[in-house]
């Protein structure tokens, strides 16, 4: 699985919910009832880890993204380099514009128990449960959190931290088992707006190298 592939399949854990209590969890879980398809732009930094004689780097990205509830979102990466992914419910397609190289996989298998469930789940979220283990966490910076920890010994990911403001997305913190951290912060939250179908399809440019996995 390429990198891209790997942060959204792992850009998608923070999806377990437990029964309403205050704070972050409260927040999550009425966020996956009540918000059933929205829209936002979105900057992405990724560090990696830090090692002794070595310097701490980091990358920023931004784009765009829209979700519909169940199981189906589009992120498009504007800048540096532009990117589109697009779950249409059966299949995760990556279209990396510079290569015009498309990567197809089944939807079910490359993104699993993770924070895309956050986006795309099905109204309840109980189930999620059964892969993580859901902590309320401090408020910080004006947002309530929650604290996913994968149950997986071998999972991809240390945790990740979902950050509310209100009922709305605010920021996602990913920390990978490399010890790299992926920070997606979220801007003009627009919760259930109307959504084109169209908008979740995919259709490979004409000339592209196609790769199904």
């Amino acid at each position: 699985m390429n990198t891209s592939m790997r942060f959204f399949a792992s850009l998608l854990i923070a999806l377990c919910a437990i029964s309403v209590r205050a704070g972050g969890l409260e927040s999550l879980e009425s966020f996956v009832k009540t918000v059933k398809s929205g829209r936002a732009t979105f900057t992405q930094v990724v560090t990696s880890p830090a090692r002794e004689g070595q310097v701490v780097r980091s990358k920023t990205s931004s784009g765009t993204f829209e979700f519909a509830r169940p199981n189906r979102f589009r992120f498009v990466y504007k800048k540096p380099f532009e990117q589109t992914i697009v779950a249409d419910g059966q299949t995760l397609w990556l279209h990396d514009v510079d290569l015009n190289q498309v990567t197809a996989r089944k939807q079910a298998a490359a993104l699993g128990p993770t924070p895309a469930a956050l986006i795309a789940s099905a109204a309840d979220v109980r189930a999620l449960e059964v892969d993580f283990v859901l902590t309320q966490a401090p408020a910080l910076d004006g947002l309530d959190w929650v604290l996913a920890t994968p149950k997986a010994r071998d999972s991809q990911l240390q945790g990740v931290r979902v950050g509310f403001r209100g009922a709305e997305l605010a920021r996602l913190e990913i920390l990978d088992s490399f010890g790299q951290k992926s920070v997606l912060t979220f801007a003009a939250f627009q919760p259930n707006v109307a959504m084109d179908a169209a908008n979740f399809q995919f259709k490979p440019p004409a000339g592209a190298d196609v790769i199904r996995q």
